[in-house]
């Protein structure tokens, strides 16, 4: 039997009536919402943790803000290992590290979409497992081994572009909002961030990172059901920058650290893309040759 009249049989042995697929969405639908359930009662138990860590580069920002002054200067590498803890922070004074909520319930509101957020980030595993086991029977053996790759390869591109965004982008962006402040001749223009507002910023870099991270994922992707090849994105480098660059500037705060910090990586991304499509279609012209 040829692999083709194996991979047939599979899929014809994994036939089922519509109302037996039905039954299992439900049941795997249940799963993944008792997950999300659990996930967020635990995400929201440790919302204030959870909210204080997300606050550390803003802490750190001001730390080293208020030791050098509004027209000093810090090394970048200070921010990022402050930030890590690989580094002492200066001690700074608990006033100028402030957040503030206009709304009764603002605080309540803010701990409820934070624990939102950790949880789909926390029953991720087990939302990507009950997706493969929903549709692992309608592929094929070699797609089988295709798809687990990418459920492992997602998750972690998105947390390196997490990581980026808290190690090394906030304690930027916060940096260059605390040296916009005007203190001076009676007039005092501080900032004191709202606590949504600053979770909405960092839910947004993160966001906005993690899914551009996810370049290589789709490219290959498109590379295995031959949509692309290997060439073509070679040839169109180009115009991939230019889409690079806009997408930097139209997702990341207006300033051109934040878009490098952002068009570096992505550029980066694309050209491992390209030889992630090229490496499958080397493994596909070998398993021709051994097929003929």
């Amino acid at each position: 039997m040829s692999r083709d009249d194996r991979d047939e049989a599979d899929i014809e042995a994994s036939r089922a009536p519509l109302m037996d697929h039905l039954i299992e969405l439900r049941s795997r639908l249940m799963v993944c919402v008792v997950a999300f359930i659990i996930a967020f009662i635990g995400c929201f138990a440790f919302s204030e943790t959870l909210y204080l860590f997300l606050v550390k580069p803003y802490v750190v920002s001001a730390a080293f803000h208020q030791t050098v002054g509004a027209h000093g200067h810090v090394s970048p590498f200070s921010l990022i290992l402050g930030t890590a803890g690989l580094i002492p922070v200066p001690d700074v004074d608990h006033n100028s590290v402030r957040l503030i909520y206009t709304a009764p319930l603002e605080i309540l509101f803010t701990k409820m979409k934070l624990a939102g957020l950790g949880a789909v980030i926390v029953a991720f595993p087990v939302l990507a497992w009950q997706l493969y086991r929903f549709v692992a029977p309608g592929l094929y053996r070699n797609e089988k081994g295709a798809f687990l790759p990418f459920l492992i390869a997602a998750p972690v591109l998105f947390l390196l572009g997490a990581a980026l965004v808290y190690y090394v982008m906030l304690p930027f962006v916060m940096w260059f909002s605390l040296s916009q402040q005007i203190i001076g001749a009676g007039v005092s223009a501080e900032l004191l961030p709202k606590v949504s507002d600053y979770l909405n910023l960092v839910t947004a870099l993160i966001l906005a990172f993690g899914l551009c991270f996810q370049l290589p994922v789709v490219m290959t992707l498109l590379g295995l059901a031959g949509l692309i090849n290997s060439q073509m994105m070679a040839k169109g480098r180009r115009y991939a920058i230019v889409a690079v660059v806009v997408v930097a500037a139209v997702v990341t705060p207006p300033d051109p650290i934040s878009q490098l910090m952002l068009a570096v990586p992505m550029v980066l991304l694309y050209e491992i893309s390209i030889w992630c499509v090229r490496i499958i279609e080397l493994r596909r012209k070998k398993a021709d040759a051994l097929a003929a």
